[in-house]
């Protein structure tokens, strides 16, 4: 067989959803109200049961949701926060838009942050230590949350691609102070534009938030403090909803999905982090890491098969970060990764036929 393999199938799980996204429309527009409705807290109230927390607000995006935490809990100018320097840019962006410092740690093999060098990173100025759970890997949070106690740390789950996963049998966002879960549409809960959500136990952290993300209004003419306009929309709450009891489904078809590519990949040449015993990893992507990885992404293409590097700049390497300091060689593990990291299409819509076909691509890449 030849290509396209796409990337991922957004059209169609259109065709899959179609009645239900249509009835989901229908409903919200026909209730003429889409704004703070009860969809949304009906939303919340499912999420919060799913994952395992007391309180659930949803806001914007998975961005808005890390500014919010970050700000709830009164990180700002001259603080110092520990996280990883492998993730999308809005994990360091959240922290640099409120005033604070990112202070990155190295990564492990499995790309989540090495967590022999958190320690090391802490001074005087840390107030906050924010894990990211990449790929859909969640990051050792026990041990986290130990080093996060002894020091006297909050701890922001930066959970933006972990919903469905777990780690020890509890779902990644239900260890730390807070965590930022995002539903844009490449996420395995995904909404039909950009959404996200904040988890958090704290009953004060929560109400803050619920404040902040609507102007900081307590009533229509009681403005508490000058706050945002973050507010989840009722349209892809009820999308959102809906999708949520798809959601384990798509989740072991993900990972049935990565099992046939352990099977079927036949190259010392590729690396793919295993799973530990205590993992659930949901893999919103399939990352492995390649030797010669830009001729691989090339080869794939031609033969009609869609991959995309997550990402090529570990963070503290971007144009943005260099009034932050950092310099080539200050995380070499991370630094390693991001020339070899490529992604795989691993969508709940591929084929076992499909899934085979890459295999065999990038086996005959590296033997010829």
């Amino acid at each position: 067989m030849r290509g396209p393999i796409r990337f991922v199938d957004l059209q169609q799980r259109f065709l899959d959803e179609k009645l239900e996204i249509l009835s989901a429309v229908e409903k919200v527009c026909r209730a003429g109200h889409f704004v703070l409705t009860e969809e949304v807290e009906m939303l919340e109230k499912h999420l919060a049961s799913y994952i395992g927390v007391k309180h659930v607000v949803g806001v914007n995006s998975g961005t808005d949701a890390l500014m919010m935490a970050l700000w709830a809990y009164g990180i700002g100018k001259g603080d110092e926060v520990i996280t990883s320097p492998i993730s999308f840019v809005a994990t360091v962006g959240s922290i640099c838009h409120v005033g604070a410092r990112p202070v990155f740690v190295d990564v492990a093999s499995n790309q989540n942050i090495d967590l022999n060098l958190i320690e090391d990173a802490i001074t005087e100025r840390t107030k906050a230590i924010l894990p990211v759970h990449w790929g859909g890997r969640v990051a050792n949070m026990p041990r986290i949350m130990e080093i996060a106690r002894k020091r006297n740390l909050v701890v922001i789950e930066d959970a933006a691609q972990a919903m469905g996963a777990y780690y020890d049998g509890i779902h990644g966002g239900a260890f730390g102070h807070a965590s930022c879960f995002s539903a844009h549409p490449l996420k395995n809960l995904s909404a039909l534009g950009d959404s996200g959500f904040l988890c958090t136990d704290d009953d004060e952290i929560a109400n803050k938030t619920r404040l902040y993300r609507s102007h900081g209004l307590e009533s229509r003419d009681n403005c508490l403090f000058f706050g945002v306009n973050s507010r989840l929309d009722s349209l892809n709450a009820e999308v959102l909803k809906y999708r949520l009891t798809k959601l384990n489904d798509i989740v072991k078809k993900r990972r049935r999905n990565v099992e046939l590519y352990r099977e079927h990949l036949d190259t010392p040449y590729v690396f793919s982090p295993p799973e530990d015993s205590e993992e659930y990893h949901a893999y919103v992507m399939f990352i492995v890491q390649a030797d010669d990885r830009d001729s691989l992404q090339t080869y794939l293409e031609r033969q009609g098969i869609e991959t995309y590097i997550y990402y090529g700049t570990p963070l503290h390497l971007q144009p943005a970060s260099q009034q932050l300091g950092y310099h080539n060689g200050q995380f070499p593990v991370a630094e390693l990764q991001c020339s070899k990291v490529l992604a795989l299409p691993h969508h709940q819509y591929l084929s076992e036929k499909e899934i085979v076909f890459v295999c065999q691509a990038v086996n005959n890449f590296y033997s010829t």
